[in-house]
This record gives C-alpha cells, sequence and structure tokens, in this order.
C-alpha cells in the first residue's frame, strides 16, 4: 500500500509553493494535477514520475471528482507515493476534504500540506491587500460557484462589513452583485475583479457593485477570476507592484536543459514574466570516453570548453576517479561567462575566456595564444559544430576531440504547455531542432521569437521563422532585448 499527499500548489505563481510541498514531490511516483495548479512546478517530479491531468475546466471536465477519488485509491494501492497537486490549498473550496475522507474509508495513508491560497495571494499581486487598518478589519471568502442556488444569507453578507472575495463567481457577477444591492450594500461600494492572477495573464478590472459586470464583461474577463468587494479595493492603483514589473504580462519559454534554466528562469520571474520551461535537450552523459585520454591530460597545453555540460562532465569523471587535477598544467579557456563561472567553480581560474557564446569569438581570442605543435585538448558534445576544431587545426595545433555528452530531445510537460507562451528564446541550434520536433515549427512561427546569437539564428533563418537576435550573447543580452521588446 502507498501512501498520498494531498498538496496546496499555490494561486499560479510557480514559485509560491512552499518548499515542504517541493521537496514532498520530488518522492512522488504518480502525480495527479489540477488545471489552476501551474505546470511549472511539474519540475519538481523525478523523470521516472507519472503524471495524469484531471483538470475541470468549465463546461469541460475530464474527470468526475469521484472517477478522480477512485484514481487516488488505484494509485495508492499499486502501491505509488501519489501527489494530488491541488490550485492554491486542497481544503479551501478544492473538495480535498473529500478526497482525503475516501482515502480513510479505503485504510489510505495521507497527509495534507498547505498551499498559498488565492483569496488572499491573487489580491496582493492585484495590489488590494485584503486587511487595512480601520477600513477591513475582517474578510469573508465565499464560493460564488452557483450562487443562486446556494444557501448565502445575503442580508449578513452585505452588512457584515470588511472585505468579501468570491471564488469561482465570474459567470455569477451579476447574480452576486444584484444580491448585495437587493440585501442594503451601497450600490457605489468598490469591487473588483482579478483574472488569473499572479500569472503572466493577470487581468484587472475596477468598478462598483453598480458596474462591474458591465466593465468585466466589457474587458472581456473570463474564469479563473476572484470578486473582491470593499473599500480595500481603493488600494489597487498604488499598491499595485506586480502589474509595474517591466516583463508583467509576457509568458516566456525557454528551451534548455533543466541544468542551464534554472538561473534564466528565476531571473524572469523576478522581472515579472511567467515562465514556462521545455527542456528541448537533455543531457546523456558520456565521461567513459574519457577514459582513453586520462593519461593524457597532463601532457596538453590547452584544455578548452565550449559549454557547462562539458565542464561538468569532465570534471565530474576526474572526480569519481580519483584523478587529481593538480596534473593538468594546461591553460583553460572558455566560451562565455557561464562557461567561465563553471570552470572556476571547479577551483581553476580560466585565462581565455570569449566574450560572446560563439565559437568564432573564442577562436578570435585564442589565435593570439596558440602556436603550431600546441596540444589542445577539447571535451564536448557529440554534435558539436566542427567550425572551433578546424580552425585550431588550420593554425597548426594538435586537437584531441573528446565527446563527454550528446543531446538528445526532451519531453513536453504536457500538450498544451505551449499554448500561452508569447516569446520562445532560442540558445543554441539544437534547441531550435528540438522545438520544432516537440511542437512543431508552424506553432513556433505565431510566437515572437529571439535567438541568443547569429549561429542559432540561421537555424531559424533556415525554418522560414522570424526572429530577433541578441546585441549581447549572452543570458543578460536575453534578458535586455525582452526588456526592451515589451
Amino acid at each position: 500500500m502507498g501512501m498520498v499527499y494531498l498538496i496546496g500548489a499555490g494561486p499560479g505563481d510557480e514559485e509560491l509553493i512552499t518548499l515542504k510541498a517541493a521537496r514532498k514531490l520530488g518522492k512522488c511516483t504518480a502525480v495527479m494535477y489540477d488545471r489552476l495548479a501551474g505546470v511549472g512546478i511539474l519540475k519538481y517530479l523525478n523523470p521516472d514520475c507519472k503524471i495524469y491531468y484531471c483538470g475541470k475546466e468549465p463546461g469541460c471536465h475530464y474527470k468526475t471528482q469521484d472517477e478522480i477519488n477512485n484514481m487516488l485509491v488505484e494509485l495508492a494501492k499499486q502501491g505509488h507515493i501519489v501527489g494530488r497537486i491541488k490550485g492554491g490549498d486542497p481544503y479551501i473550496f478544492g473538495r480535498g476534504g473529500e478526497e482525503a475522507l475516501r482515502l480513510i474509508d479505503e485504510g489510505i495513508d495521507f497527509e495534507v500540506i498547505p498551499g498559498i491560497t488565492s483569496p488572499i495571494s491573487v489580491l496582493n499581486y492585484g495590489g488590494i491587500p485584503v486587511t487595512h487598518r480601520k477600513i477591513a478589519q475582517s474578510f469573508h471568502v465565499f464560493t460564488g460557484k452557483s450562487a443562486e442556488k446556494l444557501n448565502i444569507n445575503w442580508d449578513a453578507a452585505a452588512n457584515v462589513g470588511g472585505t468579501l472575495v468570491f471564488l469561482m463567481g465570474f459567470e455569477n457577477l451579476g447574480v452576486i452583485s444584484k444580491k448585495l444591492m437587493e440585501s442594503g450594500m451601497n450600490e457605489a461600494t468598490p469591487c473588483a475583479v482579478v483574472m488569473r492572477g499572479t500569472t503572466a495573464k493577470q487581468k484587472k478590472v475596477v468598478g462598483t457593485l453598480k458596474d462591474i459586470e458591465e466593465k468585466a464583461l466589457k474587458a472581456e474577463l473570463h474564469s479563473p477570476s476572484i470578486i473582491v468587494v470593499g473599500q480595500v479595493v481603493q488600494f489597487n492603483d498604488k499598491l499595485n507592484w506586480y502589474e509595474k514589473k517591466p516583463l508583467f504580462g509576457q509568458n516566456v519559454c525557454i528551451t534548455r536543459t533543466k541544468e542551464q534554466s534554472k538561473e534564466i528562469r528565476e531571473k524572469l520571474i523576478d522581472l515579472g514574466a511567467e515562465v514556462t520551461e521545455i527542456n528541448s535537450i537533455e543531457i546523456k552523459p558520456n565521461g567513459e570516453a574519457l577514459k582513453q585520454y586520462i593519461d593524457k591530460l597532463a601532457s596538453y597545453d590547452y584544455m578548452v570548453f565550449t559549454s557547462v555540460n562539458g565542464v561538468n562532465n569532465f570534471f565530474d569523471y576526474l572526480n569519481n576517479n580519483d584523478y587529481d587535477i593538480r596534473g593538468i598544467k594546461a591553460v583553460f579557456a572558455a566560451i562565455g561567462p557561464a562557461t567561465e563561472k563553471a570552470i572556476k567553480e571547479r577551483g581553476i581560474i580560466p585565462k581565455i575566456i570569449a566574450e560572446k557564446f560563439v565559437a568564432e569569438s573564442l577562436f578570435e581570442k585564442m589565435k593570439d595564444f596558440v602556436k603550431p605543435g600546441d596540444k589542445i585538448f577539447l571535451p564536448r558534445a557529440k554534435n558539436a559544430r566542427p567550425y572551433l576544431v578546424e580552425a585550431l587545426r588550420e593554425k597548426g595545433c594538435t586537437v584531441d576531440e573528446c565527446y563527454v555528452y550528446e543531446t538528445v530531445v526532451g519531453t513536453l510537460p504536457n500538450n498544451k504547455c505551449f499554448d500561452n507562451v508569447d516569446t520562445v528564446i532560442f540558445t543554441s541550434p539544437s534547441t531550435v531542432n528540438n522545438m520544432i520536433e516537440l511542437v512543431g515549427v508552424d506553432s513556433i512561427k505565431e510566437k515572437s521569437v529571439i535567438a541568443i546569437g547569429p549561429i542559432t539564428g540561421s537555424t531559424l533563418e533556415k525554418q522560414g521563422i522570424k526572429y530577433e537576435v541578441c546585441d549581447e550573447y549572452t543570458t543578460e543580452g536575453v534578458l535586455k532585448k525582452l526588456v526592451d521588446k515589451n
């Protein structure tokens, strides 16, 4: 018998997940997740974890609640550690209590991991504090779904004071505002609707009880939305920190390996973007290729690295085989700042550093150092461009090229993950070719596209994909291009 974690994943921003939730997701062997739980949380799963989408969309329910309950039981009885991922908090209008009761009936162990709930967090991202001294000393959360049928005491709700928050109630916005006004609430009471809060597609409309429905429909808002009624709405502009970020409104797709995506993902999020991470490249290590060279490493004049993956696979193999790197006397060369940083983290300071992330730039730096007869070792990817090796050999150098890893096509987190993307970032020809295989060239042509440099750009051009190229061929160059465009 397995067990089940009922996990609250927060309101949509992939970083609004608790440390405990992220840790437990890493232990799961099967997960079931909802529509309101962003796909970004799937990055915390192990590669072999089974993933089941059971989202409920208006008018299109993939699974009924009974089917979800049955599936939880079945997976647990198969011995899985099951993560039931729910948007917001499992017990706040999330039907987590029903799932827990079913697990108890079946004798299945479970734990509940609370999540950041949307009535507070979404309003925060909309510049609306749910309470405020002397203005709102309480807040009250209602389900707005099927509002006409709910047993809400509208007289009490209209006169209780504080802030009123309605979840899942957009289709009943007119009913909610009408009932509150009929029960004595002033028609001029401030009211707001925040759609898809904490994500790049967040959209907010502010009005009064009297005109909020008209304004929301005119602005083409739709579910999922949160309705808030009360004087705190007046702060929505002054406290509007999120929508003022430079990349707010942008969903940016990064296509690098999982290991290489972290730095740029965090910087994009800090700039206000929502990030769709599609690891189009997966790294298949081949450290054993170094076996035939390990006794020769001390004889090389230069060690040349053209990627972070090359650095890591090289040094990991040496470490695993108890090789003392003090035996290497070569000058180290790196392509770009990321590769330089990876070498420094291994306790070595590279002497030759290409400013741009292209082989041509590295050769321009190296040609002032190398001379005919120099021995050069180049650990890199199996399918790397031949330019650097050919250019160094033309200079009269002896180049040993060792394929310490190869890149293979990655996988999509799910079939819909690319739908909401606005801009795609490509950092190598491999990311271009692999993304075409994963999502199709026509899907990419519908997006705004940025290439980190001209080599990547030429690959896009061959596919008929319009693109912009960065002025600086680095991560910082990508970020600057995005901010300038937005």
